[in-house]
C-alpha cells in the first residue's frame, strides 16, 4: 500500500527515474502479497528474494545476504524503503554498508516503546537514512529532536492514504459487509496480530473473553492473521469464536478490507495503518497497545488509545456504541500527493552529496551536556 503511489508516482515524473521494484517475500502468503499486488496496480517485481517465514532475526538476516548481491550486481544509486518492517531495517542496513545513500518513507514515528520491534527498526532506519520523509509533524519533531538536520526531513503527508484515496470508489463499490451477511453501520471489525497480544496463551484468552462481551453488543467480524489464527487453535480458543457469533474469516484483500472497515460502527486493533485509515474514513477506533507511534490519529482522527488492556476495551467499545465521536478534520498533507512529493523532493536532491548517511547535528541534549559541563569546569579553574 506504501509502494504503489510511490512507484506510480516515479513512473509520472517529469524526469523518469529507472525504478527496480525488490520483494523480499517477508509476507509469503497468497493472500497476504500476490493479491494485493493486482489490486494496487503494482508491476511485477523486478526482484523477487523469497525470504519467507523465520524469526526476526531470520528474515532480516536472509534478506540482508540476498540484497547485498542483488546491490552489487545492479549499482543503483538510491535505495528506497518504507515503513518499520524486518525488510525495511535489514535494506536500511544493506544500503549503509554499502555506502549508498537511503531515503526512508514514513520516517519519525515513535511510539517510544522499545519492546515493539518495529519501533527498533524505525529508530535504526532513521538513523541510517540520508532522506527522511514524514507523514505527520509529530514526526518531524521527533527526528528533530534526535538531531536530524532540517535540510534531511521533509513533510511530505501519508503514502497510505494515497493508496486509499485512489481506490475509494472501488472500495466504496466493493459493498464487501453485504457479502458477508452484515448491515452497514451495525457492526465491529476485530484486527489482532501483534506478539504482545496473541504469543502468551493467557494475554489471548483475555482479548476473547473481552471480545464475548462486546459480540453480546454488537456483531463482530475477524479478519484473522495466519499467526493469530495459528495462536488461537494452539490455545484451544478458536471454537469460542464462534460459540459468541464471532466470524472468524481468512485475511482479505486491500479493497475487501477497508471496504469493510468503512461501513463498520467501530474497529478494534493493534495495527498501525488501520489507525490511519480509520482516520481518514471517519470510523471510530480502538487501538489495543499501550502506545501508538501515530498519535495524529487520536489528535485529528477518530483513533482512542484504549491500552492492552481487554476490560478497558469493552468499555471504550460501549461507550462508542452509546455515543459515537464526530469525524474530525484529516492531518495535514493527507490529501492523495504524498508520493507525488517524495518524487519531486527525489529529483531536487544531490543523491551523492551524503553517502550512506545524513550528518546529524548534536541532538538538543547532548548540547546541553556539552556546555554544562564546559561551565563547571570553566567554574573550576576559576575557583
Amino acid at each position: 500500500m506504501k509502494i504503489a503511489p510511490l512507484m506510480a508516482a516515479f513512473r509520472k515524473s517529469s524526469e523518469p527515474f529507472e525504478c527496480l521494484l525488490v520483494h523480499t517475500g517477508q509476507h509469503y502468503d497468497v493472500s497476504m502479497s500476490d493479491v494485493f499486488f493486482a489490486q494496487l496496480g503494482l508491476p511485477e517485481p523486478d526482484i523477487h528474494l523469497g525470504v519467507g517465514a523465520g524469526s526476526q532475526a531470520t528474515q532480516t538476516g536472509r534478506t540482508m545476504e540476498a540484497l547485498e548481491s542483488v546491490l552489487e550486481e545492479q549499482a543503483p544509486d538510491l535505495i528506497v524503503v518504507v515503513g518499520d518492517v524486518n525488510s525495511t531495517l535489514a535494506a536500511a542496513i544493506v544500503a549503509a554498508k554499502a555506502g549508498l545513500p537511503l531515503a526512508h518513507v514514513e520516517a519519525g514515528l515513535r511510539s517510544f516503546d522499545r519492546r515493539m520491534p518495529e519501533e527498533v527498526n524505525r529508530v535504526v532506519t532513521d538513523s541510517l537514512a540520508s532522506y527522511l520523509f514524514a507523514t505527520e509533524e509529530d514526526a518531524v519533531e521527533n527526528l528533530r529532536r534526535e538531531g536530524v538536520a532540517d535540510d534531511r526531513i521533509f513533510m511530505v503527508g501519508n503514502v497510505m492514504i494515497d493508496t486509499l484515496m485512489a481506490l475509494l470508489p472501488q472500495i466504496k463499490a466493493r459493498a464487501m459487509a453485504a457479502e458477508l451477511g452484515l448491515r452497514p453501520g451495525a457492526y465491529g471489525v476485530v484486527t489482532l496480530h501483534r506478539p504482545s497480544n496473541v504469543d502468551d496463551s493467557a494475554r489471548l484468552e483475555s482479548w476473547v473473553a473481552a471480545l464475548e462481551e462486546m459480540a453480546v453488543q454488537i456483531p463482530l467480524v475477524f479478519p484473522a492473521h495466519p499467526r493469530t489464527r495459528g495462536r488461537l487453535i494452539q490455545a484451544g480458543l478458536i471454537d469460542r469464536l464462534g460459540a459468541a457469533g464471532i466470524r472468524l474469516v481468512d485475511p482479505l484483500p486491500y479493497v475487501e478490507f477497508v471496504s469493510l472497515v468503512a461501513d463498520s460502527k467501530l474497529v478494534l486493533t493493534d495495527s498501525g495503518g488501520i489507525q490511519e485509515e480509520t482516520t481518514v474514513l471517519g470510523v471510530p477506533c480502538l487501538t489495543l497497545r499501550d502506545t501508538t507511534e501515530r498519535p495524529v490519529t487520536i489528535a485529528h482522527g477518530t483513533n482512542h488509545l484504549v491500552g492492552a488492556d481487554p476490560p478497558a476495551a469493552v468499555a471504550a467499545a460501549k461507550n462508542i456504541l452509546e455515543a459515537p465521536p464526530s469525524k474530525r478534520d484529516l492531518p495535514p498533507m493527507w490529501d492523495g500527493r504524498a508520493a507525488e512529493r517524495i518524487v519531486e523532493h527525489l529529483r531536487m536532491l544531490d543523491w551523492q552529496a551524503y553517502g550512506s548517511v545524513a550528518p546529524r547535528r548534536m541532538a538538543p541534549w547532548g548540547l546541553a551536556l556539552f556546555q554544562r559541563a564546559t561551565a563547571t569546569r570553566n567554574s573550576k579553574e576559576k575557583g
